[in-house]
């Protein structure tokens, strides 16, 4: 979902209704499901890829869709998911004590991952932003994938860190699910986006259980060493998905501030300071001096200055709720903690008996630096920062993360492919799919459109 926050629109289109039919004999099974020899397939989302749930303790019949959800979306997200982060416990927990956070379960964990909005309105628009793993999910099952004995889902909180210990122990539960239910067979896991990084805190910190469970690790747009324009942004200013008049209808982009500014998984996302970036991603503000008579400067900050900058215009930063004034300055507690994650990124190490492979978006323009104010326009006090709109200096990429941050995993990798796609839109891809397929030694079981082989950048190295 973090692509589609840089997309400046929302695309709202009539999506072909598939041609593969599903044939199901009773109980559900595939008919002629040729599972025996298939090894089974987890798939893993990223930021913003999970429907999140918003119970109450005190009513256990209350549970509200809180993500994502396009009518009423403000309103609940900041009634819901605006929280704070617990220094004790390294968790973001809500403001309200009385409310949980969880990620349904149906469907062998795919439900979660599949339709993000699965609404009549979404369904019926078939509003393509909403459609995450959808078309994955069907192309498998037409390989002959069979949900819960071969085909599993994971999702989970994705506010939450990388490496906290609620999601490594659900994502080992579901590894062992997938290889008891399948008959003992080991797992490929399919990520996407910051679901990579939750894969390899995994490996780092669970080697051994790794080795145990998998055979296969295909990633898909992993941000391995941050997305520097995207997430340097979405701390000072947010994230907006929606522009327009739809914008009525779903998160603005400083309510989705607001709760990022707690979020360890975005600051785990920040560029990584010690990487070699062929060019360092900076920061730059226009800002006008007092201490010089009002002379305009331009101000540059590199990976390691750009605290002393989020620090500085986020001071004042606060939010109301419940009629409350709850200060949200940028978080050291949680910059801290993702300086751990990142040393535990950096010490995984692929078991031998692991396959690894690496897909990653190609041929978009992908924010790298960014620019506050200008010239003409200079930021006076650092706050302002916040409510200013700013310029992006691009790379090559897929809309979020940079080619250079997605090729550079540091393993032995089986091939590294790049696919001419934007960041979400690698979910339903051909090319990826057909890329898909050969890793796993299946073919569909119904005629598909040809794919274009000349749209595939094979960069392997």
């Amino acid at each position: 979902m973090l692509g589609a926050a840089l997309r400046l629109r929302l695309r709202v289109l009539r999506r072909p209704r598939l041609q593969r039919r599903r044939r199901r004999s009773r109980g559900g099974r595939e008919a002629g499901a040729e599972d025996e020899g298939q090894e089974p397939v987890l798939l893993v989302s990223g930021m913003g890829g999970s429907v999140l749930h918003a119970r109450r303790r005190s009513d256990p019949k209350f549970d509200l869709r809180v993500w994502v959800r396009i009518l009423f979306a403000n309103l609940d997200f900041k009634k819901y998911l605006w929280s704070l982060y617990n220094a004790d416990t390294g968790y973001v927990e809500p403001l309200d004590d009385d409310v949980e956070i969880v990620v349904p379960e149906d469907d062998h964990g795919l439900y979660a991952i599949d339709i993000l909005d699965p609404s009549w309105v979404c369904r019926t628009l078939h509003l393509s932003m909403v459609y995450h793993f959808h078309d994955m999910i069907d192309m498998l099952i037409n390989c002959g994938y069979e949900k819960g004995t071969t085909l599993f889902g994971y999702g989970y909180d994705f506010r939450q860190s990388n490496r906290i210990d609620k999601a490594m122990s659900g994502l080992k539960s579901k590894l062992e699910t997938a290889y008891k239910t399948s008959g003992g067979k080991k797992v490929t896991i399919i990520s996407h986006s910051m679901g990579g990084l939750l894969v390899r805190c995994f490996m780092s910190m669970n080697h051994d259980v790794f080795a145990k469970y998998v055979n296969k690790w295909i990633c898909i747009a992993c941000p391995f060493q941050g997305a520097p324009g995207c997430i340097n942004d979405s701390l000072l200013t947010g994230l907006q998905f929606v522009y327009g008049f739809e914008s009525f209808f779903f998160v603005s982009r400083w309510a989705m501030h607001q709760m990022l500014v707690e979020c360890p998984s975005i600051y785990e996302m920040l560029p990584n300071m010690d990487f070699n970036w062929k060019t360092k991603p900076i920061i730059q503000v226009w800002r006008k001096s007092p201490e010089k008579d009002g002379t305009v400067e331009l101000i540059q900050y590199e990976a390691a200055d750009c605290v002393s900058l989020f620090e500085e215009a986020l001071r004042n930063n606060e939010l109301t709720y419940n009629g409350k004034k709850v200060p949200l300055p940028f978080n050291m507690a949680v910059f801290k903690w993702a300086t751990e994650t990142r040393r535990i990124l950096e010490n995984a190490e692929l078991p031998d008996t692991v396959s690894f492979y690496n897909i990653y978006g190609t041929s978009y323009e992908t924010p790298y630096d960014v620019c506050y104010g200008s010239k003409s326009s200079p930021i006076g006090d650092l706050s302002e920062v916040c409510h200013t709109v700013p310029a992006y200096t691009y790379v090559d990429g897929d809309c979020t993360v940079p080619i250079e941050s997605a090729m550079a995993d540091g393993f032995a990798a089986k091939e590294r492919v790049g696919v001419k796609a934007d960041h979400r839109g690698l979910l339903s891809d051909e090319n990826v799919f057909e890329l898909l397929k050969k890793w796993l030694g299946v073919s569909e079981k119904a005629q598909r459109r040809h794919v274009s082989k000349a749209e595939v950048v094979d960069l392997s190295c």
